[in-house]
This record gives C-alpha cells, sequence and structure tokens, in this order.
C-alpha cells in the first residue's frame, strides 16, 4: 500500500515507512499540544469569570488585570489563573499575586471603590497595598 502527503503547495509526494512514522510522531505531539492549549485556555477563561466577579468589573478588564498579574509577579498566566480559581474556591493567594490583582483591579474598574481581597487587604487608587 502507497501513502502520500497532501499539500497545497508541493505535488502529491510518495512517503516511504520512515517518512510515514515520522510524519505519525510529528501529528501525535501537534495533537498533544493543542490538547494542551484547549485546557489552558479553559483554565484562563474561568479565571477571568472570576476576576469579574471578585473585582465586579468587565471580563476585557479582568483579562488585563489577569494578564497584568502574571506579568508584574513574573509567574505564567495559567498559573496565576489556577491560583485564582483556587482562591474563589477558598484557598489562599500567594501574596505577590493577591497584592498584583488587587492594584490591577484598581486599575481597571471603573469608578468604583477599591478592591477588597482578604480580610482587610485593600488597594488604594494609587496601588499601595493597605494595612491587613
Amino acid at each position: 500500500m502507497a501513502f502520500f502527503a497532501l499539500s497545497r503547495h508541493e505535488p502529491l509526494v510518495l512517503l516511504s515507512a520512515t517518512e510515514l512514522a515520522s510524519e505519525y510522531h510529528r501529528l501525535q505531539e501537534e495533537n498533544r499540544q493543542l490538547q494542551r492549549a484547549v485546557t489552558s485556555h479553559a483554565v484562563i477563561d474561568q479565571a477571568i469569570g472570576a476576576v469579574v466577579v471578585l473585582g465586579r468589573m468587565a471580563p476585557e478588564e479582568a483579562w488585563r488585570a489577569l494578564r497584568d498579574v502574571s506579568q508584574r509577579t513574573n509567574v505564567k498566566l495559567r498559573t496565576v489563573a489556577e491560583h485564582i480559581l483556587a482562591y474563589a474556591q477558598g484557598s489562599t493567594l500567594p501574596d505577590p499575586e493577591r497584592t498584583e490583582l488587587a492594584k490591577a483591579i484598581v486599575r481597571y474598574r471603573r469608578g468604583e471603590e477599591p478592591a477588597v481581597l482578604d480580610e482587610g487587604l485593600h488597594a488604594s487608587a494609587d496601588g499601595d497595598r493597605g494595612a491587613h
């Protein structure tokens, strides 16, 4: 049985067994990467929803806040999203992420009171951290 590679830019190419096996492994890896990306996007989307509720803000601003927390703490976006989801379910949020999230909520919320995360943690409008 002959196997051919289809391409928009090249004519039909006959594949050897080695090339076919290589292509099979490449496609398996691509499939794994796509599955990880879909899972990662779901976690990030859920975290955006949590920030919408926590910060009483629009999804676009919640996305910006989440991205800011990741950049300012040098923690991968997916990891920040996982931490925020755990926080929304009663866990603690690492201090640097909690501080940056409070600041980001103040930055992106439109004309409302400062965010309150945990007991007594406030982020003022100038971004300073309040008392515990």
